[in-house]
């Protein structure tokens, strides 16, 4: 059972490596956010409970978050593991995870902290990133533009940036990147840490993280 958390700030390659931990290791790809709005969409008693929360713009309480997190690992996907992402962000949510998988005999494997010690290079990559409204292919200014300026190799459709993707949300999800990186003393602690280089090829980096969790 590998059962990891993934952490990195936005730039740092945590989806590509992600995607590649889901394609190798079939390990469903767990957020809060997604769990969150699934939670809501579906009605269920823990789901109302949140949406009065969302729908007021208020934070989801800790102990809320963990029973949906909770109902999320019971589901039939994540018997072989589960890939935990934007989750924990604090110490206390840390310990509620910890004492919540040990009620059903599970602990966390292993935290791969993903970083780019230069955050103007974060910067460079998030907010040169485009992408085709229609398949979503993604581009990049610099390292991977089109064929023709602000447009789809594939369709010709005009290229999009996605709102998280600008400057000013930029700094804003870096900020809250720092202050969840709280949750990892709690775990470097266990000995449970290993943080890689982002700025590294994605190849190296998977082949790191591969021998991090012993697979």
């Amino acid at each position: 059972m590998l059962n990891l958390i993934l952490m990195g700030p936005p730039g740092a390659g945590k989806g590509t490596q992600a995607g590649k931990l889901i394609a190798e290791f079939k390990l469903p790809q767990i957020s809060t956010g997604d769990i969150l709005r699934e939670a809501k969409r579906a009605g269920t008693p823990l789901g109302k409970q949140a949406a009065g929360f969302m729908d007021s713009g208020k934070l989801v309480p800790d102990e809320l978050v963990i029973g949906l997190v909770e109902e999320r690992l019971e589901q039939p996907d994540t018997k072989d593991g589960f890939i935990l992402d934007g989750f924990p962000r604090t110490v206390a949510q840390a310990k509620a995870l910890d004492e919540m998988l040990k009620k059903h005999g599970r602990a966390i494997t292993r935290v791969v902290l993903i970083d780019v010690a230069d955050r103007q290079k974060l910067f460079d990559r998030v907010t040169g990133r485009w992408s085709c409204p229609n398949d979503g292919s993604v581009y990049h200014v610099k390292n991977s533009p089109p064929k023709i300026a602000g447009k789809c190799d594939k369709d010709g459709a005009t290229l999009i940036q996605r709102a998280d993707d600008t400057p000013e949300k930029l700094t804003k999800r870096l900020s809250e990147y720092e202050a969840a990186k709280a949750a990892v003393v709690h775990y470097r602690e266990k000995g449970l840490v290993t943080e890689l280089d982002g700025e590294q090829s994605p190849d190296t980096v998977y082949g790191l993280l591969k021998k991090a969790v012993g697979k």
